[in-house]
């Protein structure tokens, strides 16, 4: 299958996936620049990464939002988000022996189609636009070697998930994306 059929098929989880679903349903049907920055909804992808025990999640400090956040990019051209998904986490934290793992009977962990705000990005203004988001699960190993991507983050640490939550300054997506991943992951690991 590809993207657009494997977010056709997802189920959502709550209200906010079933009306950011439709949202980029419409952008896949409609656009076919969506997969460029350069589109005003444009498409990305998020992975949040945890331990085997799925008790830990890896986050970054990113600089332009001023948070601890998960880890994720552009697609800038490429289809296959859940490659791009495993570069991002490789490029942002180090990590490079990671594998996406399937969640609640999806490949996709969670949609969300996020607003962002104008801002400066390496000397740059960038307007505001709205990311078209996909999230993957990943599995990784805490003991392979971080490392910082200069101009995107300055920190780069595991946590438990209810840390991640609190050291959060983002609180929109703080209550309602990071808390549903992580009820999501929780029962994963009840295996419900």
């Amino acid at each position: 299958m590809g993207l657009y059929e494997d977010i056709a098929a997802y189920k959502p989880f709550n209200e906010q996936e079933e009306a950011d679903k439709e949202v980029i349903l419409h952008a896949l049907e409609c656009d076919p620049h969506c997969f460029d920055r350069s589109a005003q909804a444009h498409m990305t992808c998020s992975v949040w990464t945890v331990d085997a025990a799925m008790e830990q999640t890896l986050f970054v400090y990113h600089d332009i939002y001023d948070s601890w956040s998960w880890i994720g990019g552009h697609a800038d051209g490429e289809h296959d988000l859940a490659s791009v998904a495993l570069r991002e986490l490789e490029e942002e934290t180090g990590v490079a022996g990671a594998r996406l793992v399937p969640c609640c009977g999806s490949d996709i962990l969670s949609l969300e189609a996020l607003t962002v705000d104008g801002h400066e990005k390496r000397g740059a203004y960038v307007g505001s636009h709205l990311h078209l988001n996909v999230t993957y699960l990943a599995v990784a190993d805490p003991a392979e070697p971080l490392r910082c991507a200069p101009g995107e983050n300055s920190a780069v640490a595991w946590m438990p998930m209810d840390e991640a939550l609190t050291r959060s300054t983002e609180p929109w997506v703080r209550d309602r994306i990071y808390r549903k991943i992580v009820a999501k992951v929780a029962a994963a690991r009840r295996g419900a």
